[in-house]
């Protein structure tokens, strides 16, 4: 199954997400647990069926089941169910989740997929008491379909997890300025603000990180009324706003949209970043106001584009 391309339109915080699911053995036998999760559909390329693989002996990481070919490419292939700690039935036919992050791709191994639906992020449920035994820290949240919950997961934090490569790649290069500039960093992937948090601070930002677009605008709009009881401009308080687009509660495009539409807010750059950029996402970016894109192999720039956006702004204000 090929990954379908369903137009949706900008700033309307909505999402599809990839419904699929891993068969769990019970006890004495009896008929299998459904476990169902879900994916961004944005990070997904197409699914494909098993070829039947085997966790390897000698595999550095119990999850990994080496690598098979897919039209010239090399696949990486993780067990999905070893990483969240499900004792998967093992059935002849199953299938591989293919995504890309970071201009690489990556397999997933599942039970099997269900369906696309299109939802938005004010569905998603924060993950709670209502997540058993799984390894919660991919988990992004849960949305209810039809009477049933079902687990977005955040696939690329556990592609970060196991490739810690790319984390030091990001954190190899820094940004020389004497300047302290105040930035907003929106991203709902723990891995990723605990490296944008680290990157930044030694780049002399001073970054306020949170975990998604809602909480974003609404520090935003504290600043905004905070700036008009003391009678300041918003840029005595903030220099730029940079936000993950794929994000729970408000994406980054609906983010975007609101501070550009806001008098006071409009001022300020926002940048905008995710695993991939494609001609349509960058449009839907360039459409909300957005003054800068990047993926994430390119966050190890991401100061100084960041800083050269602000002494533009600054430049215009003059």
């Amino acid at each position: 199954m090929g990954k379908q391309e369903i137009l949706l339109e900008t700033g309307t915080n909505e999402f599809e997400m990839l419904e699929f699911y891993i068969n769990e053995i019970t006890p004495d036998n009896e008929e299998p647990e459904k476990n169902c999760f879900g994916v961004n559909v944005a990070k997904v390329v197409e699914v494909i069926e098993s070829p039947n693989l085997e966790n390897k002996d000698y595999a550095v990481n119990p999850c990994s089941l080496g690598a098979i070919p897919l039209r010239g490419h090399v696949l990486p292939v993780i067990d999905l169910s070893i990483w969240l700690g499900i004792e998967r039935e093992k059935h002849e036919y199953e299938n591989i989740i293919v995504t890309q992050f970071s201009n690489s791709i990556q397999g997933f191994l599942v039970s099997g997929v269900v369906e696309i639906h299109r939802l938005t992020w004010k569905d998603l449920i924060p993950p709670g008491k209502f997540i058993r035994h799984l390894n919660t820290k991919s988990i992004v949240g849960m949305v209810n379909i039809n009477d049933r919950f079902v687990q977005l997961i955040d696939l690329e934090h556990i592609v970060s997890d196991l490739n810690m490569e790319i984390a030091d790649e990001l954190l190899s290069e820094t940004t020389d300025t004497s300047k302290i500039y105040k930035a907003l960093i929106a991203d709902d992937s723990p891995s990723i603000r605990n490296l944008l948090e680290s990157y930044f601070a030694s780049s002399n930002f001073d970054a306020k990180i949170v975990d998604n677009g809602e909480e974003a605008y609404q520090y935003l709009m504290n600043l905004k009324e905070q700036a008009k009881s003391e009678n300041r401009k918003i840029k005595e308080y903030l220099d730029i706003v940079i936000s993950d687009i794929e994000m729970p509660m408000l994406d980054g495009l609906s983010l975007t949209k609101r501070i550009k539409e806001d008098h006071d807010l409009k001022k300020l750059p926002v940048i905008l970043y995710s695993s991939i950029i494609t001609d349509a996402l960058r449009h839907k970016g360039e459409s909300v106001g957005g003054d800068f894109q990047v993926t994430k192999p390119d966050l190890n720039k991401m100061a100084g584009i960041a800083s050269g956006l602000i002494e533009e702004y600054s430049r215009k204000a003059v």
